[in-house]
């Protein structure tokens, strides 16, 4: 209970550490250059679908995606057969049964990805007390978007001469305060890509990036196409607006 306690204690310094750092020190992220980015960008599917394979080999083992439906792949490209057997490697809690107790199944498409932990209880007590965050929005929730998880993710380093790290802690350049629980778990062929692509650690960082771009937000080329297709219609009204309001006119002068 005392090395639980300690562990809290632990983490929670850290991230006031960590946020008086970051209110003193501005980290500057690096910008990629992004399939998606612009107007016109859309997501690059094999690109997102090696980012999976990263999140499911290596990401999953710690952090949940608990707002992301398994059929949400379906957007990069999985289809029907797939989606199905992507879900059947995960269970999920259901019930109550005839006897009133909950069981576990095997996930279906419609159900969201599990939690690799019972509770957050159990999430803290295998990480030293640090909780790991939910990946669903990451891409949305930190100030870079997916320049950020990049660059968090490449980021960790010796640290510098006369950087003193507490217990438990790895040092991050990108990270505010550069003191962060995570280890670094991206390593060099970590994963097998099937398309056979070099599984660098920038490589594996900029796939899982660009596939929790697309998780954050999934209608991201759909809400892009539509956006174009208005500003047409726009520029053609005001033309025919235009061309209406000369021929209006002409007849007055």
């Amino acid at each position: 209970m005392r090395a639980f306690k300690t562990a809290i204690l632990s983490a929670a310094l850290a991230l006031g550490l960590a946020g008086a750092a970051q209110a003193s020190e501005a980290v500057h992220i690096p910008q990629q250059n992004w399939p998606h980015g612009g107007v016109f960008g859309t997501i690059d599917k094999a690109a997102a679908q090696r980012g999976f394979q990263v999140y499911k080999e290596v990401c999953s083992a710690c952090h949940s995606m608990r707002l992301v439906p398994i059929r949400t792949l379906a957007g990069i490209g999985f289809n029907e057969e797939e989606l199905k057997a992507i879900a059947a490697g995960y269970e999920v809690q259901a019930g109550p049964n005839d006897a009133g107790e909950m069981f576990m199944r095997p996930a279906i498409p419609a159900d969201r990805f599990p939690s690799p932990f019972a509770n957050d209880q159990a999430a803290r007590a295998a990480n030293n007390g640090a909780l790991p965050p939910d990946l669903s929005l990451m891409a949305k929730a930190r100030v870079g978007g997916e320049d950020y998880v990049y660059a968090f993710l490449t980021g960790f380093e010796e640290p510098p001469a006369g950087v003193n790290l507490m217990p438990g802690m790895n040092y991050n350049k990108y990270f505010p305060g550069h003191q962060v629980g995570m280890p670094n778990i991206l390593q060099p062929d970590g994963v097998s890509y099937a398309d056979g692509t070099k599984a660098t650690v920038e490589q594996q960082a900029k796939d899982v990036a660009t596939f929790l771009t697309f998780a954050a937000e999934p209608h991201m080329d759909a809400r892009k196409q539509m956006g174009v297709k208005v500003i047409l219609f726009l520029i053609v009204l005001a033309g025919l607006m235009y061309a209406t309001k000369r021929k209006l006119w002409s007849t007055l002068h």
